[in-house]
């Protein structure tokens, strides 16, 4: 099961900038590990991050080998009406997850 932490306002004025901070839990595999029998361990790395809101993509980021477990993500976006923020994780063996958080702008 994937676990997230997201940090956002649920309400904004219009105009305002507001940021957007998360971290996912994701078991995390560099493809260089050997295991017990010898055999390297599979990579298994996220890949991607995006942000849209209201279907627009807003913030994107791409993922290396070298990224840490469980990435810390954070950026500001502007409120400018009321909408889905929908966050979409993507990495190796068809990883994918996304969450979807309801801005209220007044």
């Amino acid at each position: 099961m994937t676990q997230t932490l997201i940090k956002i306002a649920k309400t904004a004025r219009a105009g305002e900038v507001i940021e957007v901070a998360t971290t996912i839990a994701h078991p995390m595999e560099s493809g260089y590990k050997p295991a017990a029998d010898g055999k390297l361990i599979p990579r298994n790395i996220l890949r991607s991050f995006t942000c849209q809101y209201d279907g627009a993509t807003v913030f994107e980021a791409q993922f290396f080998p070298a990224i840490s477990s469980n990435p810390f993500v954070s950026f500001h976006l502007r409120a400018t009406r009321s909408g889905p923020v929908l966050l979409t994780w993507r990495g190796d063996l068809g990883f994918s997850h996304s969450e979807t958080v309801q801005l209220q702008v007044s």
